[in-house]
């Protein structure tokens, strides 16, 4: 049987959606959840082995860790989506939020990606590594500044990784804008987003899952940064 793609993070939005397309094309795939959600039960049903996993801090990200190991001996890929969007205003202990951040976003993918390093096996090719970043890694952020900053680290564990793990595994970055708008967002947040990229739209969790095939299928790309944004650097 064909090795599992982990993916992390994946109850909600962007990484369920990935979960769904690569059952749907009947791919073994492992994700991990830290809240549990219906979709987490609908994914069962459809086949995905599910693991609880809080990457908050480095005993959980030890814990986590061995669950993965244990549901299976090979990955044909790992995408890390697992992601938190806290922002300063809404924590007083700024040392608390930083290190979350930079435990949830590039620790957890750091010591992942060298637990299952020799694990990672695609006998039709090769294995990948993709990392689910965001637009601020180049921008900063105002009002989530240690989401950003940990966000530019994982982007940086894209380029030391493809060169680690070359020639056998492909280390890669996908990088969105706004690809959703949250529930409770209203009509005027929605119209001042849209004008922020060229293209005027938000194109929704399927970009992320085309965007995910092209570099599981590719053959020649590793150290890259795919954006999605519709433009938004040239606004």
């Amino acid at each position: 049987m064909t090795s599992p793609i982990l993916i992390t993070g994946a109850s909600q939005r962007l990484g369920l959606a990935m979960a769904d397309s690569l059952l749907e094309e009947g791919n073994a795939v492992v994700v991990t959840y830290r809240t549990l959600r219906p979709t987490i039960e609908k994914l069962k049903d459809k086949g995905a082995t599910a693991i609880y996993a809080d990457f908050s801090t480095e005993q959980a990200i030890d814990r986590a860790i061995d669950d993965i190991k244990a549901a299976s001996e090979s990955y044909r890929a790992i995408i890390h989506n697992a992601s938190d969007w806290a922002q300063e205003k809404d924590h007083a202990d700024k040392h608390s939020l930083f290190n979350r951040m930079m435990n949830v976003h590039a620790l957890a993918p750091y010591r992942i990606n060298l637990a299952l390093a020799h694990s990672l096996s695609n006998q039709d090719g090769f294995s990948d590594i993709i990392h689910m970043t965001d637009y601020v890694q180049d921008t900063g952020s105002e009002k989530h500044m240690a989401y950003a900053a940990s966000k530019a680290a994982l982007h940086n564990l894209t380029l030391s990784f493809a060169k680690k793990l070359a020639p056998h595994v492909k280390v890669n970055s996908i990088v969105p804008a706004l690809l959703m708008f949250n529930e409770g967002d209203d009509e005027a947040y929605k119209q001042k987003a849209l004008k922020k990229s060229l293209l005027e739209t938000v194109p929704g969790a399927q970009e992320a899952v085309k965007a995910m095939h092209y570099l599981l299928n590719s053959d020649y790309i590793t150290g890259q940064t795919l954006h999605l944004n519709g433009g938004r650097h040239l606004k």
